[in-house]
């Protein structure tokens, strides 16, 4: 069984080897796109396919698999008739539940993370709650690819740089900000950014008064 991983070539029908050699697609196969991921998984195992990646930036994307067109069109109608019974629509419902379960234990979880890496003075307290709700609603969803998705490092790690991140966005002018296409200077700025964040931060742990004109209380009152 061949299990090959390629790039995307320079035509609908083609790809690219990890040498750079553009392939034809072979006679009779058709592009299955991401989506379904058991129609995937099986068409994986039932035989030759090309897995199709495409890497932009840091991130590798999926585009999809080549396989037989029978092959992907017989495992497409056995899944319709699985997807059909009663008992699918069964543990269906029981993982949607269970992921839902999951998904709000994590957003409890993460929202009071956020509340201690704040660790406002108590004068604040009804804001550092507002902060966290804004935080945790910008970062946990599922598919967000935020920062809070990620496994790699603690959930506490996860809080601070996701607070730092959306103060970026919502507390400076980032977005709009000229910035050199130079190496190395967009990281410059968002150190400079995040220093600038932490400084504002550490005024609501000290219990200091905030005005009207504060960024972080303009941001969280729009």
């Amino acid at each position: 069984m061949t299990d090959t991983t390629f790039t995307p070539g320079t035509t609908p029908n083609t790809v690219r080897a990890s040498d750079g050699k553009i392939l034809p697609v072979p006679t009779g196969w058709v592009l299955l796109p991401p989506g379904d991921a058991a129609l995937t998984r099986r068409a994986k195992a039932a035989g030759d396919h090309w897995v199709v990646q495409e890497k932009k930036g840091r991130k590798v994307f999926s585009r999809g698999i080549w396989a037989p067109a029978a092959t992907i069109e017989r495992i497409r109608a056995e899944l319709e008739v699985e997807r059909s019974t009663e008992s699918f629509a069964k543990r269906r419902e029981a993982g949607v539940k269970r992921r839902e379960k999951v998904q709000t234990e994590y957003v409890e979880d993460f929202t009071g993370a956020v509340v201690s890496f704040l660790n406002f003075h108590s004068n604040h307290a009804d804001l550092a709650q507002r902060l966290a709700q804004a935080v945790a609603d910008h970062a946990t969803p599922v598919g967000s690819g935020t920062v809070a998705r990620t496994k790699r490092i603690p959930v506490e790690q996860r809080a601070e740089a996701a607070v730092i991140a959306w103060m970026r966005h919502q507390t400076t002018a980032y977005d709009s900000m000229p910035i050199p296409r130079v190496k190395g200077k967009r990281r410059e700025v968002r150190r400079m950014l995040a220093q600038r964040s932490k400084e504002l931060l550490a005024r609501y742990r000290r219990g200091e008064a905030s005005g009207e004109e504060c960024p972080l209380a303009k941001a969280l009152g729009r």
